[in-house]
């Protein structure tokens, strides 16, 4: 099984295909846009890590930035009814370090923001990947780019107000990603503001 990959980034596709050579060898690898972003440039040398998802009628490799990635999609993998697709979904709308915070508030709405995740689908996810993933319980608080993460049920408020506000998942997902610490008023200010900024 193919566990990671060095080599040169070929090409990269809109439907986040990418191809890295490896001595001679292009393997198609299929990525999120994150990690197809973070790889660089075409032409660059790269490394990825790979899980390598072998089915009667597919035999294809996915590709992470890091090792946490790769760790959290394979977790995902092990719940029942998660596929690669909703896996990969899932880890495009909530990175490890959040997913982590989502499991360990019991934010069921967090994982309703992602496509094709109903709140039956979402509640049973959680209870499965909790004991999959190693989550942190009690007091930790997740520090995401210096600050706290805001809380489960202030970063709730806020997505339910922007819902109402006529705002879609993913630019409620995207407002809403790493919010600090605060009250629903000011978090909701702030995802208002990065909605404004990006239209």
């Amino acid at each position: 099984m193919i566990g990671s990959l060095r080599g040169t980034l070929l090409d990269r596709s809109l439907t986040g295909e990418i191809l890295i050579e490896v001595g001679g060898v292009g393997y198609r690898v299929q990525a999120g846009p994150a990690t197809s972003a973070r790889l660089g440039d075409l032409g660059a040398e790269v490394f990825a890590w790979v899980h390598h998802h072998v089915r009667e009628d597919a035999d294809t490799l996915y590709g992470f930035a890091t090792k946490d990635e790769r760790d959290a999609f394979e977790a995902l993998l092990g719940a029942h009814g998660v596929g690669p697709a909703l896996a990969m979904a899932i880890l495009s709308v909530h990175p490890p370090v959040n997913l982590a915070r989502v499991l360990a508030d019991d934010d069921v709405a967090a994982l309703c923001l992602v496509p094709g995740v109903g709140k039956k689908t979402a509640a049973r996810l959680l209870i499965e990947l909790k004991a999959k993933l190693d989550i942190p319980l009690g007091d930790d608080v997740v520090v995401v780019d210096g600050a706290p993460a805001a809380p489960a049920s202030a970063r709730a408020d806020v997505r339910d107000a922007l819902a109402e506000l006529g705002y879609g998942p993913d630019e409620i997902a995207e407002a809403t990603r790493e919010l600090p610490d605060g009250d629903p008023g000011s978090l909701l200010k702030e995802a208002l503001r990065r909605l404004a900024g990006a239209r």
